[in-house]
């Protein structure tokens, strides 16, 4: 390669930098002004640096197979920033492959593509009444959730962290240090991206802007909530303490709460939700509700669109868990068989209700399914595989094929994600917001026998599966245009 023809590639990165520059300002102004999350095929580039809105321009060869640049895209953010738009999450990715093929003007193709919420804008801000929202609990899950949250309030998300409630009433204000660090500070998911600040008077954290109380009490029943000025809020239980409808229902009895979500599965008659799957069998008499368990959301919507296409029979699933804060650092006694070993020096075979808990989401699994787990001394990042006799033949290109379209182009797509690549580990899906990613490289299938792998952040991408079901049960609903295809 020639120095000329060296100095014209190191000029168009230069050039799509400064490209990018630009787009950031107007992501911004769309997501603070008109709530309007400008994304690349799912991805959210709100808050994003300028290498990051370039790597998920180049994400899109390996999905589309084209290339799709900020100068393609560019034009098509700039005619967002002039059309007026309602809220909703835009896929500029998308539509960037459909403009490259249409051409013409971007602001015309955009009214057509967007007519839906196009001068949809309200100045006064009359797009729902905001929900106020209580970590009831502050560990590995309401910690992530409290980012989850600050970071969503800027756009108008109507999701409004109002209180964490924890135990514990001793120096107030070195607990509140030590909260706010451990929200300031995580040695997985790296800083948090703001500013923290503590009031020990007030006894507030505020995160971004965000007055969050702290509550301090050892049970549910000593809170009345009317007294912060928070009322028909939605408590999430991040404790994993009460996991029936005894347990969880005294939560609503506290003044100033309408339900009650509990961040584990559910047992008994409490009802087990896999948002994406059976979010919509919510109803308004539903007080008390489960998010399931991490893997139970990882493996659910791989398994739904499986058996919508291809049938399964039977199966079994193998989860591969990092370890967790349950079990010890060297050994030491544990209630539960073999947990009690050193979690970072062992491979710990343990059992998983995730197999049985795929029937509570979709009951045509029910008795299809056998399940257990190996948690390995990895801190976050997960692996389910699942081992299915399919109902007719298929083959690894075609089953890939698949799940490469159900995770672009269904309605599935914030619950499946895709991934072709020899290189990947655990590590590179860290933050990711998915419930579930197909690793394609290591899916087996030879006639009726497949196995499929599901990487999932047990935590992240867990986390972002509770304010989903959080917005639904709040009635913050948001267009997803252009609309998956059916």
């Amino acid at each position: 390669m020639s120095q000329q023809s060296l100095d014209t590639v190191f000029q168009e990165w230069h050039d799509n930098q400064a490209i990018a520059e630009q787009m950031i300002p107007m992501i911004g102004s769309l997501y603070r002004h008109n709530n309007v999350v400008v994304t690349m095929f799912g991805r959210s580039l709100f808050n994003r640096s300028v290498i990051r809105i370039l790597k998920d321009h180049r994400y899109v060869r390996k999905i589309e197979g084209t290339e799709l640049s900020v100068q393609d895209t560019f034009p098509l953010v700039k005619a967002l920033t002039e059309l007026n738009l309602g809220p909703a999450h835009v896929d500029v990715g998308k539509l960037g492959v459909a403009y490259k093929a249409h051409g013409g003007d971007p602001v015309a193709f955009l009214r057509d593509e967007l007519a839906e919420i196009v001068d949809g804008h309200d100045p006064a801000g009359n797009n729902g009444q905001p929900k106020d929202v209580v970590l009831y609990g502050f560990g590995r899950i309401g910690r992530i959730l409290a980012r989850v949250l600050v970071e969503k309030a800027g756009g108008g998300n109507l999701l409004r962290l109002r209180a964490i409630v924890v135990r514990g009433r001793g120096d107030i204000a070195k607990d509140l240090e030590k909260r706010a660090s451990l929200l300031r500070r995580d040695s997985v998911h790296g800083p948090f991206n703001g500013t923290i600040s503590v009031d020990a008077e007030a006894r507030t954290i505020t995160a971004n802007g965000n007055v969050i109380r702290v509550i301090y009490a050892d049970s549910p029943a000593e809170i009345d909530y009317t007294e912060y000025g928070i009322d028909n809020a939605v408590v999430v239980d991040n404790t994993g303490i009460w996991r029936d409808e005894a347990g969880l229902g005294q939560h609503i009895q506290c003044k100033g709460v309408a339900k009650a979500i509990l961040t584990a599965p559910g047992k008994g008659d409490v009802a087990n939700i896999v948002y994406g799957i059976n979010h919509q069998d919510i109803g308004e008499q539903d007080r008390i509700l489960s998010a399931a368990s991490c893997t139970t959301n990882a493996i659910v919507p791989v398994l739904k669109v499986l058996n919508d296409e291809f049938g399964v029979e039977h199966g079994h699933v193998e989860t591969v868990h990092s370890y967790t804060n349950d079990q010890n650092l060297i050994d030491n006694y544990h209630k539960g068989d073999r947990r009690g070993r050193s979690a970072p020096l062992n491979m710990v075979l343990t059992e998983t209700g995730a197999a049985k808990a795929v029937a509570k989401a979709l009951p045509e699994f029910a008795g299809k399914l056998t399940g257990n787990a190996i948690r390995v001394p990895t801190p976050n990042v997960s692996m389910a595989i699942l081992n299915l006799r399919l109902e007719r033949e298929t083959d690894a290109e075609a089953l890939n094929d698949f799940l490469r379209r159900m995770s672009l182009d269904s309605p599935y797509q914030k619950q499946i994600d895709f991934v072709d690549s020899p290189e990947v580990v655990s590590t590179d899906f860290v933050g990711n917001r998915h419930a579930g990613i197909v690793d394609a490289k290591a899916t087996i299938a030879n006639g009726k026998n497949a196995v499929v792998y599901v990487w999932y952040d047990n935590e992240f991408g867990y986390s972002c599966q509770v304010i989903r079901i959080l917005q639904h049960v709040s009635n913050v609903h948001f267009l997803k245009l252009p609309r998956a295809k059916d």
